[in-house]
């Protein structure tokens, strides 16, 4: 009964139909570490991998994302962390583009069992290994040093804290051939792809027991309309470029109306209202699919959507905006806000259900442009969609697109690139 479950049923017509619930009471693996319970290892596996970051990566591989503890960092969008996302084939290719990005989206927090207050905690890396001892931490951390600026140039190292990369763990063990062949098996026999979640612990000879928790159809949709851009492009024509974080099947298509939450404005909001902006983006989705039609939406936006803290994104729900055609993040909001990659969770689940594209905007990085002249001058069409929502008009702005020419939105998902341009119908993909 709760909202997001009530619209999910009423966009599929199912409002009307009894459907009982079902309760699994399922055992939690893990291990105990003095008044601490949780599993080493847990995470996400899907047996085609939608979010190819590099030429070298084989989808049909497969990808897992990782997470140290209970896997809940793994099935849910965590809003103050990230997960390690391993492509099977490649496991030890990172997204990241240098060990400074691998410290800094490396997973800081750790979801356990707390026995002795009898409830659930999220607890620093830190403080488990200073609980915990006897953790085999060198399995799935490494342990960085730094020259220590008091003995020189060339002196004496300082050991900076662990950081969970999980780098042995996928070089040094049977763990990624394992995960591989369970999730061939469990493809084979479903004849379909897969999504699973599982934990591991290690035991005393340092071998890793894998446990499989769930397994379920994995929908995906392969492939995808791969066009060249064309060459003869001029700047003003360009309403944005992203590089570095696709997930979706590639895509070429016109683009009906921008809805644009200006990042500097929402940024000056009050919590309250930055919960009625979101309250207002889930009517201005649907306003169309009320009057009986259907636009191609893009929804563009300062860190991440469907975030439960809206100091870090705009806090929607899913349901909110499921008639979205493409969804995209605006990075550096506050300067360090990152969107986590989210495979295998459940707002992932709920974009590759919807067919929606999702791309993510860095700010101020190469191969990433954002033309705010272009959303700034077109007309704001929010008053007329909502009137009694037009005070907002300087936080979101809702461009439907000029007549003569179309907005043509071509994303490469295996080139982990996005380009949205103005050019005349016939135009959108004629090489120069």
């Amino acid at each position: 009964m709760s909202r997001e479950a009530l619209l999910y049923r009423a966009h599929r017509g199912l409002l009307d139909r009894d459907e009982q619930m079902g309760i699994l009471v399922q055992r939690v693996s893990g291990a105990f570490y003095g008044h601490l319970y949780f599993p080493h290892i847990a995470g996400v596996g899907l047996s085609y991998n939608p979010y190819a970051w590099s030429e070298y990566i084989e989808p049909e591989s497969g990808v897992i994302r990782l997470v140290f503890g209970l896997g809940t960092r793994a099935v849910n969008r965590s809003d103050d962390d990230y997960t390690r996302v391993v492509a099977l084939n490649a496991p030890l290719r990172r997204p990241e583009a240098n060990l400074d990005e691998v410290m800094e989206y490396a997973q800081k927090r750790v979801d356990v069992l707390d026995l002795a207050e009898n409830r659930f905690r999220s607890l620093l890396f830190d403080g488990i290994l200073q609980e915990s001892p006897s953790l085999p931490v060198g399995m799935f951390a490494t342990r960085q040093s730094v020259p220590s600026e008091r003995f020189g140039n060339g002196g004496p190292s300082i050991p900076s804290p662990w950081v969970l990369t999980f780098d042995r763990l996928l070089s040094k063990t049977a763990f990624v051939e394992d995960i591989r062949n369970m999730l061939k098996t469990l493809r084979d026999a479903y004849e379909y792809p897969v999504d699973v979640e599982f934990t591991a612990n290690f035991l005393s000879d340092d071998s890793c027991r894998i446990n499989l928790v769930q397994c379920r159809p994995l929908q995906v949709r392969e492939g995808g309309r791969i066009v060249p851009v064309p060459e003869t492009l001029s700047p003003e024509d360009v309403v944005l470029e992203a590089q570095g974080t696709i997930v979706g099947q590639s895509s070429f298509t016109t683009v009906d109306r921008l809805i644009y939450v200006v990042p500097s404005a929402y940024m000056q909001l009050p919590i309250t209202d930055r919960y009625s902006i979101a309250r207002m983006i889930g009517r201005l989705t649907h306003v169309e699919e009320e009057a009986g039609g259907r636009k191609t939406i893009m929804l563009l936006g300062p860190g991440r959507w469907g975030t439960s803290t809206p100091s870090l994104g705009v806090p929607v729900s899913f349901a909110e905006i499921n008639t979205v055609s493409i969804l995209c993040e605006i990075v550096g909001m506050q300067g360090d806000v990152v969107p986590d990659v989210s495979l295998g969770t459940h707002f992932f689940n709920d974009l590759v259900e919807a067919d929606m594209l999702y791309f993510a905007l860095f700010q101020g990085k190469r191969g990433n442009r954002l033309n705010e002249e272009f959303l700034s001058r077109g007309r704001n069409r929010l008053a007329d969609l909502l009137p009694d929502e037009a005070d907002w008009s300087g936080v979101v702005r809702v461009i439907d697109l000029p007549g003569g020419r179309a907005l043509y939105l071509n994303a490469n998902s295996p080139g982990q690139k996005a380009v949205c341009y103005l050019a005349g119908p016939g135009e959108g993909r004629r090489s120069g």
